[in-house]
């Protein structure tokens, strides 16, 4: 079997993941949407894809099956709503949604149409992650009683660029998004490992001061002076995870924006920059290279021009000696990939599941255990800090 599929966003992800669908055996066609026509265009033309679609409504009236969202982060979620009641499939860049209520109407959504919801979590994919689920599931961590997950980038590296061009001459009342209702990359990267959700939080954000309109309460469209933000949340298992977002570090974000580290009773797991150790009671483990990727395209390909330099390094990252490259169609070997080689692994997953009518890993019920998380704790830090409860959408239904 084999679908169409609309991309909406033709910006930097937009692009490349348009590039990805038109090569899977499993998609049929790929029609590009963006606010300004000229650059779905130039997509279309480069990638020699279906065509361009003049506006979002005018996807959703087509007999397009399946829709892939590369929009602002903010503007996620009303537009999956709106895919999915016009029943096609979508695939969602992350976060699913910036609000709890709109994250209930994505998932009461997927239940009423029975379409296929996937959330392109990168870090389900990272190779720290996809290392630490296969520890899990073997057993070797014991009881895994602590967590971390940190996304880490600073906006002197790749960020000022990236927010002028998709934010354009206001941009900077964008910069300011809240680093926790962008959590997905350190959150999903931990429970993509481990079998648990977060129920209760307690979040202290960090002011700015650098004084340069970002960050600025009273430029901030989301009225946010919060640039950095630690957030400690308690698990339903009764272990503990904690969450650093932070966007003014003095960190290599370019070498590795996300890191993790799982403690077990029995086994431990920790990264920094560019070393990564599994430790037990006996011995410290240096499994370094199986964490490393290999590039996917050279820094310099005509295709990232329009990516800040300190950014390029999550649009070339490839396949580390982890990953399962197996599974893949053989039509993926030498395309670019991204994001420490998930980029082939997402699209694989929504293809799969679109086509076979199953779900994806990342589903509905699991994007929210990876997104509501961080919504809740930035209301905390907005209360000084507060503890407050998460409310849990539960498990996809049995007949999914």
């Amino acid at each position: 079997m084999t679908f169409s599929i609309g991309i909406v966003g033709a910006g930097q992800f937009g692009s490349q993941f348009a590039h990805l669908f038109s090569l899977h055996p499993g998609v049929s066609a790929v029609y590009v949407v963006d606010e300004l026509p000229e650059r779905a265009e130039s997509v279309v033309r480069r990638l020699d894809l279906a065509g361009v679609v003049p506006d979002f409504d005018a996807l959703l009236a087509s007999d397009v099956d399946a829709v892939a969202v590369f929009t602002q982060r903010w503007t996620h979620g009303p537009l999956v709503e709106r895919a999915l009641r016009a029943g096609k499939h979508v695939y969602s860049a992350v976060p699913m949604a910036v609000a709890e209520e709109e994250i209930a109407r994505i998932i009461q959504a997927v239940r009423d149409t029975g379409k296929v919801y996937m959330m392109g979590e990168t870090s389900y994919y990272n190779p720290a992650t996809v290392y630490a689920r296969e520890q899990q599931a073997a057993g070797r961590f014991g009881r895994v009683f602590y967590s971390e997950g940190d996304y880490v980038h600073d906006m002197d590296l790749g960020f000022y660029d990236a927010y002028q061009y998709s934010g354009g001459e206001r941009w900077k009342e964008t910069a300011s998004y809240p680093p926790m209702l962008y959590p997905t990359h350190a959150i999903g990267g931990v429970l993509g490992a481990i079998p648990a959700h977060a129920v209760s939080v307690s979040c202290v954000g960090v002011k700015d001061q650098r004084d340069d309109g970002v960050f600025d309460k009273d430029v901030s469209m989301f009225g946010n002076d919060f640039s950095n933000a630690t957030a400690l949340f308690e698990l339903n298992d009764g272990g503990v995870m904690r969450t650093n977002e932070m966007r003014r570090v003095g960190y290599p974000s370019h070498i590795r924006e996300s890191r993790f580290r799982f403690f077990g009773t029995e086994a431990s797991f920790e990264q920094l920059a560019k070393v990564t150790v599994w430790q037990d009671k006996q011995d410290v483990h240096d499994i370094s290279e199986q964490m490393e990727t290999r590039p996917s395209i050279p820094l310099d390909d005509p295709s990232l021009a329009n990516v800040a330099p300190e950014l390029r390094d999550a649009f070339v990252s490839g396949l580390a000696p982890v990953h399962d490259a197996e599974r893949l169609p053989a039509e993926f070997r030498g395309a670019p990939n991204g994001h420490e080689g998930s980029h082939h692994f997402l699209v694989d997953d929504f293809v799969t599941a679109v086509n076979n009518r199953t779900l994806p890993p990342v589903n509905a019920w699991v994007a929210a255990r990876f997104t509501l998380p961080g919504i809740v704790a930035h209301e905390s830090a907005r209360q000084n800090g507060a503890r407050l409860p998460i409310r849990d959408f539960g498990d996809a239904p049995a007949d999914s």
